[in-house]
């Protein structure tokens, strides 16, 4: 599947009426499929986690705690269905270390955990343009899980939909779909960072920031990033 000549990306009018407490943010990179050993760069951010996991675990944290909150008003048991950013800590906290799984997702879970915030990386030549919307599901969707079974989104649960409507994600930031998981293959992919946290904005900023650097630190890519807010909802990518 290949990507519109420009894809939109943005959270839905709804979503940022019913959580405007959200603080999200988007990068798009093209040139990311050369070879690169990101593992050292990765553990600084990484020990950074680890350091504060030794202060206090991933419960307390105040990034997480907002997460669960969202989750509950959602609808679900947070405890049940945690934020991208909550499972990595949990994993870091109880096995020491991160799966690997691809240089730039390794890079990004890493970023992730240093600062709390859930990240997800699409492959963005798996995304049906013109838009990309986080918004509450109809229902109809189709999502592709990691073992290639399909599912269906359940109405009103909060997923990122493509133009031909199929969910990349399931319960927000709780599970990414297989479809546009990360590969050998992928040259170009969007970044997305999200937090509900007081402080949000800055945190989402200083991620998108982190991320571009260490991408242009290790690839010869071409990057562009914005944060989101309700006033200036929509990002551009991909021209």
């Amino acid at each position: 599947m290949s990507v519109s000549t420009c894809v939109r990306f943005r959270h839905a009018e709804e979503v940022w009426a019913a959580f405007p407490e959200l603080s999200a943010g988007a990068l798009y990179a093209a040139g990311v499929d050369a070879p690169a050993d990101t593992r050292q760069r990765a553990s600084v951010h990484t020990d950074r986690a680890v350091a504060r996991l030794a202060r206090g675990s991933e419960g307390e944290f105040p990034e997480v705690l907002a997460w669960r909150r969202t989750f509950t008003r959602m609808g679900l048991r947070p405890t049940q269905y945690r934020s991208a950013s909550e499972s990595l800590l949990r994993r870091l906290r109880k096995e020491g270390a991160l799966p690997r799984i691809h240089p730039l997702v390794d890079l990004c879970n890493a970023v992730s955990v240093a600062y709390a915030v859930p990240v997800a990386v699409l492959d963005v030549d798996r995304i049906a343009g013109p838009l990309l919307e986080v918004r509450p599901a109809r229902g109809d969707e189709t999502y592709t899980a990691f073992g290639g079974g399909v599912e269906q989104p359940a109405p009103g649960e909060v997923t990122f939909v493509d133009s031909a409507g199929r969910a990349h994600a399931r319960r927000w930031t709780h599970r990414q779909s297989g479809h546009s998981a990360v590969g050998a293959p992928t040259g170009r992919v969007l970044v997305v960072a999200e937090a509900m946290h007081d402080g949000g904005a800055d945190a989402v900023a200083e991620v998108l920031k982190t991320v571009e650097e260490e991408v242009a630190a290790h690839w010869p890519a071409t990057t562009a990033a914005a944060v989101l807010t309700a006033g200036t909802p929509e990002f551009a990518f991909g021209q």
